[in-house]
């Protein structure tokens, strides 16, 4: 069973940077077969899709509220994804989930099918 570990949540000023970590811990999983995501969900609100990445060529798509300020990554020899975040907000405060899905099926831009999920990094942003 694939099991995804998030690391590197945190407290931090406005302006300030954070990066998550996202493990796959089995050995055999496919991540060449995968996409694999960044979710936030913050208090009252519905899990959104941040930023995801296809593992096999390394595109990646961002949510608007992001763009030029977040970065998401992978390091294949890791099997570990990354979100590097700067100019943090306060809105940007939530528990930050990784995901991940066969990239078959879905578009990138798509935030259906994520079948396989982190257990949540709590990311505050004070002002």
């Amino acid at each position: 069973q694939v099991q995804l570990v998030e690391s590197g949540g945190g407290s931090v000023q406005a302006g300030g940077s954070l990066r998550l970590s996202c493990a796959a811990s089995e050995r055999t999983f496919r991540t060449y077969t995968m996409d694999m995501g960044w979710f936030r969900q913050a208090p009252g609100k519905e899990r959104d899709l941040v930023a995801a990445i296809r593992w096999s060529d390394g595109r990646t798509t961002y949510a608007d509220s992001v763009k030029g300020r977040f970065t998401i990554s992978r390091d294949n020899a890791k099997n570990t994804m990354y979100l590097q975040m700067n100019s943090l907000k306060p809105e940007d405060t939530a528990v930050y989930y990784c995901g991940a899905r066969p990239a078959s099926v879905y578009a990138l831009t798509d935030d259906r099918g994520y079948a396989y999920w982190g257990q949540g990094t709590q990311v505050t942003v004070s002002s």
